[in-house]
């Protein structure tokens, strides 16, 4: 078929085409880059944490008063959890991971902040906690209850040794292993690597450190500590009721606050990025059915003001195909013109997320997929006009009024 008479007739009328072909270049840049959005969203959401959240539970609680003794009410609480009869294990902790708030330090490989450095997101747990934690270990060994110690307040001391994630590990010490290497604080004292894990991730899961953590042998500070529980498969529930019941019926001057388990916590800590999604999926949405529907009513339009023309092409011998692929054809040449700039503005708009929110560049497939996308839903928006203008009867060329 030839373009000349289609290119004709939209000089002649040209507003509604620039219009539908503006508002498919919007579409395609927003719903391109939303879409980018949603899949680094449920990537987020969807990582491997590295712990066991399924079976995993905290307690939290506070003292009642001043003469609360914060050691031995946490012993006496930690034997209490791990006599439960469907808990694995418990420890006391500092933080709770993926929980949104928690503590982080600088690592060296040399003392007095000198050598390679690594930012760390740091647990303090007993010789439970790795077992608590659901972790194994890919190299060395675990803490020994002798090197678990009770950290004075305010007290600015290291652990003597410390288990590391895998990305510590290699940040401090790309060029070889870091196993029964010495690391140093930000004051200078030294802790000893005696084991690596492959990956826990941290407190904040927007963060790009997520999975430098650290975890090192000391009974958390009463004040901030948590109890971290793992209840054997398939009793998390029965057992996080049973322990706020135990601890409860214990006057050791302590309150519960609330019993949560992992994943509780680490879906409202990602509750923010699931509304996000949610919110950029029905932008998406909206925008796709927008253009779809100005699509739509461009084609009916064109074929209720042409049908004249078109019975006169009936007449002279079109088929009702060539009037169907007449309008498909002119339909695409105005999608196309708006996919075009829509690529263009895609790409401003992805490079303007990128500069200002820090997110990775826009993917070139997503590009195509949209605009294939795009090009399927304009040729289905604009195929029942078409149809119905193939429907026109060569009579009508005859009509005066």
């Amino acid at each position: 078929m030839h373009l000349r008479p289609i290119l004709s007739a939209l000089r002649r009328s040209p507003t509604g085409a620039i219009l539908v072909a503006l508002q498919i270049a919007l579409a395609l840049a927003i719903t391109v880059n939303s879409l980018y959005i949603i899949v680094q969203r449920l990537e987020l959401i969807g990582r491997d944490a590295g712990l066991n959240t399924a079976d995993t539970f905290m307690v939290s609680f506070s003292a009642k008063d001043r003469n609360f003794n914060g050691p031995v009410a946490m012993r006496e609480d930690v034997q209490v959890l791990r006599s439960l009869p469907g808990v694995a294990d418990a420890t006391t902790i500092n933080q709770i991971p993926l929980s949104g708030g928690g503590s982080s330090t600088l690592l060296y490989t040399e003392p007095n902040e000198k050598g390679t450095k690594s930012p760390a997101n740091y647990f303090e747990i007993d010789e439970h906690g790795l077992d608590t934690l659901g972790l194994k270990l890919a190299e060395g060994r675990d803490f020994d209850a002798a090197a678990v110690t009770q950290r004075q307040r305010n007290s600015s001391d290291f652990a003597p040794e410390v288990i590391v994630s895998r990305a510590v590990a290699e940040e401090l010490f790309p060029h070889e292993s870091a196993l029964g290497r010495n690391i140093y604080d930000n004051l200078g004292k030294p802790a000893k690597v005696v084991g690596i894990y492959d990956v826990m991730l941290g407190s904040w899961p927007s963060w790009d450190k997520v999975d430098h953590t650290v975890l090192i042998p000391v009974v958390a500070d009463p004040d901030q500590a948590s109890y971290f529980v793992r209840a054997r498969p398939g009793q998390r529930d029965a057992m996080m009721k049973l322990a706020e019941e135990r601890l409860n019926a214990i006057d050791n001057g302590r309150i519960i606050l609330h019993v949560r388990s992992i994943e509780y916590i680490a879906a409202q800590t990602y509750s923010d990025d699931r509304a996000m999604a949610v919110y950029l999926a029905c932008v998406i949405v909206l925008l796709l059915g927008i253009s779809a529907l100005g699509i739509f009513g461009l084609a009916a339009f064109n074929v209720s003001s042409r049908t004249k023309q078109i019975g006169t092409r009936r007449a002279v011998g079109a088929r009702r195909i060539d009037i169907v692929r007449y309008f498909l054809i002119e339909n695409w040449l105005i999608t196309t013109v708006g996919v075009v700039v829509g690529c263009v503005l895609a790409l401003l708009l992805g490079f303007w997320l990128s500069s200002v929110f820090e997110l990775p560049r826009l993917k070139l497939y997503y590009l195509v997929g949209g605009a294939a996308a795009l090009w399927a839903l304009s040729l289905l928006a604009a195929l029942v006009p078409a149809r119905r203008a193939s429907l026109v009867s060569p009579a009508v060329a005859t009509r005066t009024v």
